[in-house]
């Protein structure tokens, strides 16, 4: 796989459409996150044109800050996961506690 290729699979993973909604906050998200990481100015254009895989090159730096990102992106959503199977803990708590109390309730009768 050549490295542009390799490098629009990492943007189109750790900037996910599903998350962002429209490519402009997509753009606008890897620009934050990858600009610190590269000595060169990384624009929302050359964002773009990764995304798209119509770069010419990938350099060394952005393809390092790629993989970052994919990293943060895994962490953020094992974060969600715990969240929300930590909610899906309580709510079956709360059922089974209602269940119980349904059958005392019903044995007392």
């Amino acid at each position: 796989m050549s490295s542009t290729a390799e490098a629009r699979v990492l943007m189109q993973d750790a900037w996910p459409i599903r998350r962002f909604g429209k490519l402009d906050n997509i753009f606008y998200h890897a620009v934050r996150f990858i600009s610190p990481r590269v000595n060169k100015d990384f624009t929302p254009r050359r964002a773009r044109s990764i995304w798209e895989g119509t770069a010419r090159r990938i350099d060394s730096e952005e393809m390092d800050a790629l993989r970052a990102a994919i990293i943060e992106e895994a962490h953020r959503e094992q974060q969600e996961l715990r969240a929300r199977l930590a909610d899906l803990d309580e709510k079956v708590a709360a059922f089974g506690a209602r269940v119980a109390r349904e059958a005392v309730a019903r044995k007392g009768e």
